[in-house]
């Protein structure tokens, strides 16, 4: 646990030690300091409006609908139990209205903190798989993750405004055009590098909550067991259901654009063929050497998850 916290600390440091950089080099090498100032204001301004209007998208998007305790008493009470442990307010408990099978975390902060499942998970994971993933969601909301990635995003959207300012507009306001042109094309090199290390950043933060459930006393081999599933839960939902929530997969406990990458790997870990993990397979697995091949790490660069392998290769550490 302490690796995944000294990369995180290392994480922010550089990113903002980038975008620190980035307005050293302009504000020395620029007059249009007004432009550059409007841009940095605007990209805070869309990064508060977004933190603002967040939840209410979210909602919106994925059909959530709020319950009361007698609507729903088993999951209600598995989130209040799990709220309790991990000292936290009780967050509101939804259902989202959609048959892929997952679970979320979102709100404007810890005391804002809702936590949903959607209606294709509650047909598909049995009560202590659920549990573990309503453990993992609440650990996002206890280690403050929706601020933490808010924050973290606005370094690449300033970088591409800066990026746009210099490459199209710059050459026109300055006869150092060359030298517009040049910040530009930094920047804009600087944007790609950032959004890589803020996707670093939002998969080191799903480890973070995989052992956060597993901390709140749910099983490793349980929480595994839902990976599984949701993966293949996935796999056999429709095209159309999945392009539904593309824009909010970040959320999610696993990234369901993955899944059919995911479940050719993920059959060889149920050895007896029954459908789920139990603890047996997970020390199995603690004991098997995993490596990704270049595709799967490619793929995992690019997404907001860890490769869910790899996840449960992490979580086989935990099995006792």
């Amino acid at each position: 646990m302490w690796s995944l916290r000294l990369r995180m600390w290392l994480l922010l440091t550089a990113l903002f030690g980038i975008i620190y950089a980035v307005v050293v080099v302009i504000g020395r090498n620029v007059l249009h300091v007004g432009d550059f100032g409007f841009y940095i204001i605007l990209s805070f301004v869309m990064m508060f409006i977004q933190y603002m209007l967040g939840p209410k998208i979210v909602e919106w998007t994925m059909r959530v609908k709020y319950i009361k305790k007698e609507e729903n008493p088993q999951l209600f009470r598995m989130v209040e139990g799990l709220a309790v442990k991990a000292n936290i307010p009780m967050p509101r408990v939804g259902i989202a209205q959609i048959a892929l099978p997952n679970a979320f975390a979102f709100g404007r902060g810890i005391r804002d903190g809702r936590v949903c499942v959607t209606e294709g998970i509650l047909r598909l994971l049995n009560e202590e798989e659920l549990k573990a993933v309503l453990g993992h969601e609440l650990s996002h909301l206890k280690n403050r993750d929706v601020l933490t990635i808010t924050l973290l995003s606005v370094i690449p959207m300033i970088l591409y405004r800066i990026a746009w300012q210099f490459l199209f507009y710059g050459r026109r306001r300055d006869d150092r055009g060359g030298n517009g042109v040049l910040i530009g094309v930094a920047a804009f090199l600087f944007y790609f590098i950032t959004n890589l290390l803020v996707l670093y950043a939002s998969r080191i933060r799903e480890y973070f909550a995989d052992k956060g459930s597993v901390e709140l006393g749910n099983k490793p081999s349980a929480l595994a067991s839902s990976l599984y599933k949701l993966a293949y839960g996935a796999a056999r939902t429709s095209k159309d259901s999945l392009k539904e929530v593309e824009g909010l997969k970040a959320f999610f406990v696993n990234d369901p654009s993955q899944a059919l990458n995911e479940i050719k790997e993920l059959s060889q870990l149920d050895l007896d063929k029954s459908g789920t993990i139990d603890a047996n397979e997970l020390r199995y697995l603690k004991e098997k050497k995993v490596s990704l091949n270049f595709g799967d790490r490619l793929m995992e660069t690019l997404s907001t998850h860890p490769n869910v392998l790899k996840r449960i290769k992490r979580l086989s550490e935990y099995n006792a």
